[in-house]
């Protein structure tokens, strides 16, 4: 998983050498105010010797390079972030393309809410820890090595007694993750559920008014985020169990260097110069400390943020042989022998369906809800896959059509039309992108919305509202008629289309349906 997240990296190669860089340098900035400090002690300032000119020299120098570490900094912040967030657009747009190439059982198994969960609030982390990951470890890991070589130089044996407390640190540490680990992945699982109980609540609000339940809505959704505060409490327990544990013994390394510093002072194995630059030094290696205590928190929140992603990216994709060929449509005969399909393994919906439908004919398909009929409609384009047995088109297996071939041959219109919030002329074009403002004109006509897209003060340019809120019944159906005359496929299929119309409208959609049908193989 790190090898996958570090791939990330590579189209910013570049710009992160030059992030690791200014680390590099502000690093070794850090550690030069130790230096200039004992340098002082131990030569310039002494009742003997008081050379002032090297000390405001040194002084003038040391303000140079902070002002050059407050630029690198700058940079750092920046560039860095930039790095990040552009990474976390990567991997966005990754797992978007990644949700096209799913197919319909994963949307069958997942909501909405969930996935938009994982593609928004998990990934926000990410794009942090992508900045500070590399970052924290490459700056704090110079300071640490750099001030222990340097703290070593001052007294040896003051040194390993204070390091004597890192395995504890580390041992502490490790022990203490794993409880944070488990605690941040089940905040987020229970933000997917707020966040599912909002679209769908939203997305059904007027089925919550009509049947004034907001009551119930609210109820639902304060069980989700009742349950997200539970799961935010139990981080925050793990949170304040690692830092305030962590955090004592970081303090605990000041009470060794008082001490022991103390101890050594008296019997003369240090003097007053190396004792007071190695109590301002120690904070060369307990600030880089305290820093990777605190970025442990920032990397269980972006790993689990990741994990969560890689989940998504690891689902098995809608399967496509590799020798797959075009569809050319002939006559647009279709054949479906010996089928059995179920959604499950609990009950069968198709057993041993054959048909057999010749081209530019139609097919009804009558039955009770349940029976099968909308099941068959999808096993057609190979949204589903059939258990068992052959669906061939002009006698050539779906199995060996590419799904993008097969599809754009077949045109669909389902009882419940899905628009998308746009213009009219959008949702129209969606049949066919490229085509031109003619054949859009042409393909309403053709589904009787013509007059009534040119009635309104926008024409074509009208938005529809989100899945079309501002139109009837009958209007989203024709506009959805438009969109298949325009793609002009050889095969359709009409699921209920004028089911839930009143019989006016049913009429008209009924006479763009005959239209399209004309010459065309229909379910």
């Amino acid at each position: 998983m790190i090898k996958r997240f570090i791939s990330y990296y590579k189209p910013y190669k570049k710009m992160f050498a030059l992030d690791m860089l200014a680390s590099l340098l502000v690093s070794i900035i850090g550690l030069c105010y130790s230096f200039i400090t004992n340098e002082m002690l131990s030569e310039w300032i002494k009742p003997e010797v008081s050379d002032v000119e090297k000390i405001v020299f040194f002084g003038i120098l040391l303000f140079v390079l902070y002002f050059i570490r407050m630029l690198l900094r700058y940079f750092i912040q920046y560039y860095g972030h930039v790095i990040g967030v552009k990474m976390q657009a990567d991997m966005r747009n990754d797992l978007f393309t990644k949700l096209q190439k799913l197919p319909y059982t994963y949307y069958d198994n997942h909501e909405t809410g969930k996935i938009m969960s994982r593609m928004t609030n998990d990934l926000m982390d990410v794009s942090e820890l992508a900045h500070h990951g590399p970052e924290n470890i490459f700056i704090c890991g110079i300071m640490v090595i750099g001030s222990f070589i340097y703290l070593c130089t001052i007294n040896l044996y003051l040194t390993l007694i204070v390091f004597a407390c890192v395995p504890i640190l580390v041992f502490v540490s490790l022990k203490l993750r794993k409880r944070m680990t488990n605690a941040f992945m089940e905040s987020r699982k229970s933000i997917a559920v707020v966040n599912a109980a909002l679209e769908s609540s939203i997305s059904g609000i007027r089925v919550t008014k009509a049947f004034t339940n907001s009551e119930k809505e609210k109820e639902k959704f304060g069980d989700g985020n009742c349950q997200y505060v539970e799961a935010r409490k139990k981080s925050y327990k793990a949170m304040g169990m690692f830092h305030s544990s962590t955090s004592f013994i970081t303090d605990v390394f000041n009470i060794i260097v008082l001490v022991a510093g103390g101890i050594f002072l008296i019997n003369e194995e240090i003097d007053v110069a190396d004792y007071t630059t190695f109590i301002v030094s120690i904070n060369l290696f307990i600030g880089p400390v305290n820093t990777l205590i605190a970025f442990v928190e920032q990397l269980q929140n972006g790993m689990t943020g990741f994990k969560r992603f890689v989940e998504i990216m690891d689902e098995k994709e809608e399967y496509e042989a590799p020798d797959a060929k075009d569809l050319i449509v002939s006559q647009g005969h279709i054949t479906i022998r010996d089928v059995n399909f179920s959604y499950d393994e609990s009950k069968e919906v198709l057993a041993n369906v054959s048909l057999d439908i010749k081209g530019g004919k139609k097919l009804a398909l009558v039955g009770p809800s349940g029976g099968g009929k909308t099941t068959i409609c999808h096993l057609i384009p190979n949204f589903y896959k059939a258990t068992e047995g052959n669906i061939l088109i002009d006698d050539i297996d779906i199995k060996g059509i590419k799904l993008d071939s097969l599809r754009k041959n077949i045109g669909i219109v389902q009882q419940d039309i899905f628009l998308f919030n746009g213009s009219m002329k959008e949702n129209i074009l969606y049949g066919k992108l490229d085509a031109s403002d003619e054949e859009v004109i042409e393909a309403a006509k053709r589904a009787n919305i013509h007059d009534f897209i040119m009635s309104l003060p926008m024409g074509y340019d009208t938005q529809i509202g989100e899945r079309g809120v501002r139109l009837s019944g009958g209007q989203k159906q024709r506009l959805s008629i438009a969109r298949v005359f325009l793609k002009n496929p050889p095969i359709l299929i009409f699921d209920e289309a004028t089911s839930a119309l009143d019989n006016e409208s049913e009429k008209v959609v009924q006479d763009s349906l005959e239209k399209l049908a004309k010459n065309r193989t229909t379910f």
